[in-house]
């Protein structure tokens, strides 16, 4: 399509000393838009990285669809969650108790998320199994309890210490309403990497929480894991159709503000960026013109010594086109490689600043996570090479329809 000589001609045009300036601009254009593409790749993965992370977290804790009476407490949750285990693409039942409690340790207090649960359902956990830091899940019986690494530190206290739990509701009593409080013993701390549950949540077991919460042979809920958490509709339906009465939504329904508010950050975040690529390409469309505009001597010889219309219009079009593939390349490698490597250069920037750049009790994860989407990363370069073309048609176009005549008879 292109022969050697328009190679040629477009090569000694982009590298010619003599064009200073536009030289210049020829290099400012180039690294605007690896910039750009650079941006945008990191930007979006981050984003992706960070919605993977917080539903894995979410859903390594809580489960997939819940399940609630319509009138309180769930009765009868041992035979109701052995029949929702038989339906197909169900993993997992989990009868559970949740309730607000304070933790008290000595001269320490915190307020937690207190969640009752069996002892094989925790070490079933595969996130809090992997994440415990200090203990043993198999020490999870009778009175003890398991609680996050930042909540222990908030309270001062290590395995084998006691933690004494306040009910939010009081005991009558002759003397007037006490708070009701029972200690435990701690078995186990962990560590999952997402600050809101290392820092607020505690397990007791199933029996103490209904003991604790006065649920005697009740539990909150039933926890479902499905085997595709991110499709769990076809279990939902299958659990309203065979057990009626029951009160049944998913991870998406409690969180659907959240991952909205996320998703609309990164449409808006990747339209943002998009710009930056865009002027960029403003940049390729004005050193073009100033570029035809030096070369209409050339052009004019060109012209007269048999060169066609088209041979000029694609001399330009490779030398704008070439600065935009090129930036291209470059910002996909930048992006792709800062993407992979991120946690290792934000660590390397707070070693050097001092600074904390990732503060876990604001991004609610301890680490910045980064997940490259092959499609984005196509779409960001197919747009950058779009974009790159479509600011050199212009002035390739006002180059070919140069006429030799009158630029010859102005010089």
């Amino acid at each position: 399509m292109f022969s050697s000589l328009e190679w040629a001609i477009a090569a000694r045009y982009l590298r010619a000393r003599r064009e200073g300036f536009i030289s210049v601009i020829a290099w400012l254009s180039l690294i605007g838009i690896a910039l750009g593409v650079a941006t945008l790749i990191i930007v979006m993965s981050v984003m992706n990285g960070f919605r993977a992370e917080l539903v894995g977290r979410i859903l390594g804790v809580s489960g997939h669809v819940i399940v609630r009476s319509q009138n309180g407490p769930v009765s009868d949750y041992a035979a109701l969650a052995a029949r929702i285990s038989g339906i197909p693409g169900v993993v997992s039942a989990v009868p559970v108790i949740d309730g607000q409690g304070m933790a008290l340790a000595g001269d320490r207090a915190a307020g937690a998320l207190v969640r009752g649960i069996r002892s094989e359902d925790l070490q079933a956990n595969e996130l809090i199994a992997k994440g415990v830091v200090a203990g043993a899940l198999s020490a999870f019986t009778g009175d003890t309890v398991v609680l996050g690494n930042r909540l222990a530190v908030t309270l001062g206290v290590r395995t084998g210490d006691t933690v004494t739990l306040v009910a939010p509701e009081t005991t009558s009593t002759p003397f007037g309403q006490i708070p009701r409080m029972k200690a435990y013993k701690v078995a186990a701390l962990f560590d999952v990497g997402m600050y809101e549950y290392d820092s607020g949540m505690l397990f007791v077991p199933l029996e103490a929480a209904q003991t604790f919460f006065r649920l005697p042979n009740q539990v909150s809920s039933i926890e479902v894991k499905v085997l595709e958490p991110e499709a769990p509709d076809a279990q939902r339906r299958a659990i309203q159709a065979n057990i009626p009465g029951l009160q049944v939504y998913d991870w998406r329904d409690t969180n659907t503000q959240f991952f909205n508010a996320l998703e609309v950050e990164r449409n808006v975040m990747f339209l943002i960026l998009t710009l930056i690529i865009v002027v960029a390409a403003l940049n390729v469309i004005s050193g073009l013109i100033m570029l035809v505009k030096d070369k209409r001597g050339d052009i004019a010889i060109l012209r007269t010594m048999g060169a066609s219309r088209g041979m000029i219009l694609r001399v330009f079009l490779i030398a704008g086109a070439s600065v935009g593939v090129i930036g291209t390349i470059v910002g996909t490698a930048l992006g792709i490689g800062f993407a992979d490597n991120i946690e290792t250069i934000r660590g390397w920037i707070e070693h050097l600043t001092g600074s904390h750049l990732f503060a876990p009790e604001i991004y609610f994860l301890s680490q910045l996570p980064a997940k490259i989407d092959r499609g984005e990363v196509t779409l960001v370069v197919g747009m950058a090479l779009f974009v790159s073309f479509a600011a050199t048609i212009y002035p390739s176009w006002r180059a070919a329809r140069t006429d030799p005549v009158e630029v010859l008879r102005s010089e």
